[in-house]
């Protein structure tokens, strides 16, 4: 039975967020920089896409494992230990002027055994959370906290352009997984011995999750919506600097510190707002986003930044928060995973394709007119938004065993 975390215990999760956040951050941020540099700018993007390639097909294995055979604080610390030593093998392949083609398979490698950290790291927060809507989204926060360090660390030690960026990736895999040592391990999971089926050691049953209604729409919202708002990484910068903005990755990170401080106080929004209009506020947010874009000018561009925050935390966070809150205790892994695969392979793979074709769409001699193409996606956002206010019910299901409290 869950017990209230002390202080202790939040800080331990808090650091083992932190920590997980930085070593994200030293190995994806640069790396577009670092491919440039190293004259190997053309694989940018499929180095980018091997992050949603590995969310199709490594986060419900290992949830599936975390969830049936080993303590998922033990697989994160396997996963982990693996992610370093793949960095360490990347900076040193580009340092020693391997080709394209084999940069982007160490890239890829490294990216199966990463991508399935954040659903890990989720499930094992949330786990020893017992009023997760309440603590988890202080204790989150310092994932993101953890991001904007690794950046400010990279940029301070100038390896931006540097494989000596993944070096440093490298190690700080290194650290947490040696801080995963100090957690309490947990306990074998419900069915550990059973001899499992092959759909089941990949986690595929995960997908008999969708059969609930509301839970096939909670998970069907996250994936769509993370079509249009795929773009926001990609191509925020690209019109900053048209609008003769520098220092893009300080403005970058408004959102970011917006997103910080939502999650310190969005366990009272749990608490006095039903879910379901969490959610819509943060599809919301993000429509209000791209409307500020569209404008096409500085300020209202920076606004936009800034409504990230609100975007991400309402919209991610409270799926993260239900799944935790209305999945029986020996799926929460796996659901989290499915949660991964379906934003960060399916939806992100998705949308990375298709506001790449519509960018390309909105040029012409070279120049993006912005205005139509922020507004062609804002225009997705709405058509999700629709959907998951007509769809989304939230009912109370208490006589279910997927239930696990009065969220709604």
């Amino acid at each position: 039975m869950e017990q209230k975390l002390t202080w202790i215990e939040q800080l331990e999760l808090m650091t083992l967020l932190f920590l997980h956040g930085m070593a994200l951050a030293a190995w994806f941020v640069p790396m577009g920089t670092v491919l440039q540099a190293s004259g190997l700018g053309a694989w940018t993007p499929y180095a980018f896409g091997a992050s949603a390639i590995a969310a199709l097909l490594s986060p419900l294995f290992f949830g599936a494992m975390a969830d049936r055979s080993v303590p998922p604080i033990r697989v994160l610390r396997w996963v982990c230990f693996g992610s370093g030593v793949l960095s360490l093998l990347t900076a040193y392949a580009l340092g020693q002027g391997a080709s394209g083609w084999n940069v982007w398979m160490m890239i890829q490698s490294q990216a199966l055994l990463s991508v399935p950290t954040n659903s890990l790291s989720g499930s094992i927060v949330l786990a020893r959370v017992a009023n997760s809507h309440g603590q988890f989204g202080a204790i989150r926060a310092m994932g993101t906290a953890g991001w904007m360090a690794g950046c400010w660390i990279v940029s301070g030690l100038h390896l931006d352009a540097s494989p000596g960026t993944f070096l440093l990736s490298g190690v700080l895999w290194f650290v947490v997984a040696a801080y995963t040592l100090l957690l309490p391990a947990g306990v074998i999971p419900m069915g550990g011995t059973k001899r499992l089926t092959l759909r089941q050691r990949f986690g595929l049953d995960a997908l008999s999750l969708l059969k609930v209604h509301d839970h096939r729409v909670i998970f069907a919202t996250a994936a769509l919506v993370a079509i249009p708002f795929s773009a926001f990484y990609p191509y925020t910068p690209s019109h900053m600097k048209d609008l003769g903005m520098e220092r893009t990755s300080a403005w970058m990170s408004i959102g970011q510190v917006i997103e910080v401080g939502i999650m310190f106080t969005i366990g009272g929004f749990m608490v006095d707002w039903r879910l379901k209009f969490v959610i819509l506020f943060g599809l919301f947010s993000g429509l209000l986003r791209y409307l500020f874009y569209a404008m096409d000018s500085q300020v209202p561009l920076l606004l936009g930044v800034a409504l990230h925050g609100m975007a991400f935390t309402f919209t991610y966070i409270s799926t993260q928060i239900y799944l935790a809150r209305r999945i029986a205790p020996e799926w929460r892994t796996r659901a989290q995973a499915l949660l991964s695969l379906l934003v960060g392979g399916v939806g992100n793979l998705t949308g990375y394709l298709v506001t790449g074709a519509w960018l390309h769409w909105c040029t012409a001699n070279s120049t993006v007119n912005w205005r139509p193409y922020w507004l062609g996606l804002d225009l997705l956002v709405l058509v999700v938004l629709i959907y998951f206010a007509i769809s989304y019910q939230g009912e109370r299901q208490d006589s279910k065993p997927e239930s696990s409290g009065k969220l709604s």
